[in-house]
């Protein structure tokens, strides 16, 4: 036993010595991430539970519901996205195939006509079969490494793919929301359009009669014409976006089915979520954090290639200058061999490779913190636009208030003679304005609960 002790001391000493051969590696850079404890804007009747995986059917919408999930199916950028991750499937099972045996067999029967000691030709024929089996000992783990990278990158772009299909879905909820409100418009428009006719026609008739003068005819005739020229402004902004919608679902440019008015979509509630939660609900921030885990595992394989290799070869088969002889009774031969392979000088450039992979994963720290700040901004500002548009509609609905009663007066002072037509021409148009305002801001506030349930990961979670 005493004898055991300076030997394996020896196998010690030597395996601290060969680690100490592996390249060196500076610290990463220390985090400079501060979590807040909540958001700066908080809002009113926010619910407790999580955020709904299928948060679209949240606006009871069956048509928004539909063209969501057929973007989901059919979105080109999508498909390439999963395409990927079948791609980093293969190479994630490529890696791991590095740390099983390789094993080849090889049949070489050869016939060969040479020359004798004594110069007469003659013909030989050899018949041969060999199989080899290599495997490497991953002594230093860096095989290892190198599928834990695969692994790691293969779960980023599956992380990758689910934040494609966020955006996808968050994309249509809002090219289709903004198409109602388009479609709104439109309709509040054109029935401006048809009171502007007759407040035209009207003023046409007096001016005829010398009941007013030319300059009320004309100001109403421009009223007119200055709403006209809105509609076909609108069709074409709704027709642009219906071929946006329908490339979106991987379709050809083509019309969008409607479902509920502007008036009757609600935003669903606004989910609950600590800025701390986020960190585990966004694919984004999965994906910069999982790209970190695959740089940190290349760079321990890179920093290892300085080691030496441990390969075992193992080489059998069977041989005989005679078929008959080959297939009853051949002759077994092989060869069992051990290597070990280290390299001695190569001018610095494992060194220089292992800090190539360093800068780049201090470059991978910097990406996750920037998504974290990214993910914390994008809620908060979503949080606070809902807040703002929700005070600024009603401000709508007051002004809105005042503008219906001032063209109240304004129509009766003219139809009693105390004022021109000039009066309630400028009180339509104030009303007009803040019709239209009402509805842009409602569509404003359901885009809004869009993009904070894209903010929050759109319920999200680590497969």
């Amino acid at each position: 036993m005493s004898r055991c002790l300076p030997r394996a001391s020896v196998s010690v000493a030597v395996v601290l010595a060969l680690a100490g051969c592996a390249a060196s590696v500076k610290a990463p850079p220390a985090s400079s991430l501060q979590m807040p404890s909540a958001w700066r804007t908080a809002v009113e009747g926010q619910g407790s539970g999580p955020v709904a995986q299928e948060w679209w059917q949240g606006f009871g919408d069956p048509a928004l519901t539909a063209l969501v999930n057929r973007a989901l199916q059919g979105n080109g950028d999508l498909r390439i996205a999963r395409a990927r991750v079948e791609q980093y499937r293969s190479l994630m099972g490529v890696a791991a195939a590095g740390q099983k045996a390789n094993v080849i067999v090889d049949t070489a029967p050869t016939r060969t006509r040479q020359l004798a000691y004594n110069g007469v030709p003659y013909v030989t024929n050899v018949y041969q079969a060999e199989f080899q089996a290599n495997y490497e000992v991953d002594v230093w783990g860096r095989l290892a490494a190198l599928t834990d990278a695969a692994t790691a990158t293969y779960q980023a772009e599956q992380a990758n793919a689910d934040a494609a299909a966020l955006s996808i879905a968050a994309t249509v909820a809002s090219g289709y929301l903004n198409l109602r409100g388009l479609d709104a418009q439109l309709a509040l428009t054109e029935a401006t359009l048809k009171l502007r006719e007759q407040s035209r026609d009207l003023a046409k008739k007096q001016f005829d009669v010398g009941y007013s003068s030319r300059l009320e005819w004309l100001q109403a005739q421009a009223e007119y014409q200055t709403t006209a020229e809105q509609v076909p402004q609108l069709k074409r902004a709704i027709f642009e976006q219906e071929n946006a919608l329908s490339i979106l679902t991987g379709g050809n440019p083509g019309p969008i089915a409607r479902g509920v008015e502007l008036e009757a979509l609600q935003p669903p509630g606004v989910p609950a979520g600590l800025p701390s939660e986020l960190l585990r609900r966004r694919p984004d921030i999965a994906r910069a954090e999982l790209n970190l885990v695959a740089i940190n595992a290349n760079l321990q394989a890179t920093r290892d290639q300085l080691l030496p290799s441990f390969k075992l070869t193992a080489v059998g088969g069977v041989q005989n200058l005679k078929w008959h002889d080959f297939v009853n009774a051949p002759t077994a031969l092989w060869r069992l061999t051990g290597a070990v392979a280290a390299p001695v000088f190569e001018g610095d450039r494992v060194q220089y490779q292992t800090d190539s992979v360093a800068a780049q994963r201090d470059q991978a720290i910097y990406a996750y913190e920037n998504s974290v700040r990214t993910a914390f901004s994008e809620t908060d500002n979503s949080l606070g636009a809902i807040v703002r548009l929700k005070e600024q509609a009603v401000q709508n609905d007051a002004r809105r208030a005042t503008a219906a009663e001032t063209l109240r007066i304004a129509h009766n002072r003219y139809n009693n003679g105390y004022a021109s037509y000039l009066e309630e021409l400028d009180a339509q148009r104030t009303l007009f304005t803040a019709d239209v305002g009402r509805l842009q801001l409602k569509t404003r506030i359901l885009v809004a609960s869009v993009d904070l349930y894209r903010a929050m990961g759109g319920g999200w979670t680590r497969p």
